[in-house]
């Protein structure tokens, strides 16, 4: 077993507050933590430790702060930022809260449960639904992903424009700071002003904080009517004229609107088996479009069929369909969660995760356009997303023929070009995915001194030792 750069004795001092059983220190065994699903990033540790408790947490974390050893907590590993991935030279231990996976008790009539920060989301809707509840966070790695790497990335996923990010969806944390102190915040109160609100600051804090344990998640009822419409649009200003009739004919029952690209049905139908175009006719742009009631199905059909109806009448609409089953419903979604890994096989890909005022989405679209195209000859734009919340996952292939290796070479140059005109439209260069590793260092160069500064005195009170999650976000 190799130490690193932490002596044998210290190594073992961990291992023993979780058991050999549950530390694994083999290079084969460890490889699964050192990177991230991009593989833009790449570390080593010498230790990955797997607590089974929130005292073991506290354990590992206090001896951490004693000693001076640097941990990175690691949930799902599904995030694509680098904020999971320890450092070279193996001066990161690994703290993977994968034990730590229960579902603590549900509450149907509070419309709560409580869970391990380990929890896999996937669990997470299993319990709701053996309840007749809802819990509406939505993502496509829901089948790994962990709630406590939701929480820490502020995770939103396809239905936020209803419920909401990870933040409005936890009332409670259970949280073990770098000290090694425990944070007993499982609150379940949907008011509570009684001094500053600490749930918040580690919720989105990417593990620099401290180390979500437990948490207070809200539930909400099944929903018992459920539409899915696809429709094929000339531009993205339609998209955009289209949203505004579904916000004003819909209200809360508009639960997603997605916008994609030409291109990205063209990927995911050629690349993803069973996936295909649900429209007979080709459209530059095209709305996914899902709305949910809480009386009846027949009112959610009849609200997608009066907002299909007035799109028609005014033009924005060139042809669409209504998912006549179930199963058609989870294949026009598979299709729109399909549409990043769709972009693999067509070589490499520059991504970026980016937000703007939803009115201004039209036209960040078409100056980004034009600026990667202009520094790019021939590079493939896919860009999709939550049209609904402004949050665009600007995502760009390389051009056909192109060297893999060189296109991705020019990720920092063309983030600076797309992320300047995020900048000029009020946008964030971080809508849901985070900063972790690979938006730090332009975070702390674009953000107010003031806000840096804060940031940085927040670090300091949270973990004085400076252990937790070092080098990403602002450290």
């Amino acid at each position: 077993m190799s130490a690193g750069t932490y002596p044998q004795d210290l190594i073992d001092r961990f291992v023993s507050i979780v058991g050999t059983a549950n530390a694994l220190t083999a290079e084969a065994d460890v490889s699964p933590y050192l990177t991230e699903g991009r593989g833009l990033y790449h570390g080593a540790t010498p230790l990955v430790v797997k607590p089974g408790s929130t005292a073991e947490v506290s354990a590992l974390l206090k001896l951490a702060s004693e000693t001076g050893t640097s941990v990175v907590p690691a949930s799902g590993r599904t995030g694509l930022v680098g904020g999971h991935v320890p450092r070279d030279g193996g001066r990161d231990i690994v703290l993977s809260l994968e034990r730590m996976n229960r579902v603590r008790e549900v509450d149907p009539v509070a419309n709560v449960m409580v869970v391990d920060g380990g929890c896999v989301l996937a669990d997470v809707h299993k319990a709701a639904d053996a309840v007749e509840r809802m819990f509406p966070l939505s993502l496509g790695s829901e089948g790994s992903c962990r709630i406590g790497g939701n929480l820490a990335t502020n995770a939103g996923g396809t239905a936020v424009l209803a419920y909401g990010n990870m933040r409005q969806l936890c009332l409670g944390l259970e949280v073990v700071l770098p000290t090694g102190e425990v944070w007993d915040g499982l609150r379940r109160l949907k008011k509570d002003n009684s001094g500053y609100d600490l749930r918040d600051l580690f919720i989105g804090s990417e593990g620099t904080l401290g180390v979500i344990t437990g948490a207070v998640l809200k539930l909400f009822p099944r929903p018992l009517g459920h539409q899915v419409a696809f429709a094929g649009l000339k531009s993205t200003e339609d998209a955009l004229a289209l949203f505004d009739k579904a916000s004003t004919l819909c209200g809360t029952a508009l639960t997603g609107f997605e916008l994609m690209p030409r291109i990205g049905i063209e990927f995911t139908t050629r690349h993803m088996p069973g996936v295909r175009d649900p429209l007979d006719t080709v459209h530059p742009w095209y709305a996914l479009i899902d709305i949910s009631t809480s009386d009846s199905a027949e009112t959610a059909e009849t609200m997608v069929a009066a907002l299909l109806e007035q799109g028609f009448e005014a033009g924005l609409i060139e042809n669409a369909v209504i998912a006549s089953s179930v199963a058609q419903q989870k294949a026009i979604w598979h299709m729109r969660e399909s549409m990043s890994d769709a972009q693999k096989p067509e070589g490499g890909s520059i991504k970026h995760d980016v937000s703007v005022p939803v009115s201004r989405v039209p036209a960040f679209m078409h100056e980004a356009d034009a600026a990667v195209m202009a520094a790019v000859p021939g590079a493939r734009i896919c860009a999709f997303g939550h049209l609904g919340d402004g949050n665009i996952h600007y995502n760009i292939s390389q051009p056909v023929g192109a060297d893999k290796a060189a296109f991705i070479a020019r990720w920092r140059e063309v983030n600076a070009i797309v992320h300047a005109i995020v900048k000029a439209h009020g946008g964030s260069i971080s809508a849901e995915h985070g900063v972790g590793q690979l938006k730090r260092d332009e975070l702390i160069a674009t953000r107010p001194a003031i806000e840096t500064e804060l940031m940085n005195r927040i670090k300091q009170a949270f973990d004085p030792a400076g252990i937790l999650n070092p080098g990403k976000v602002i450290g």
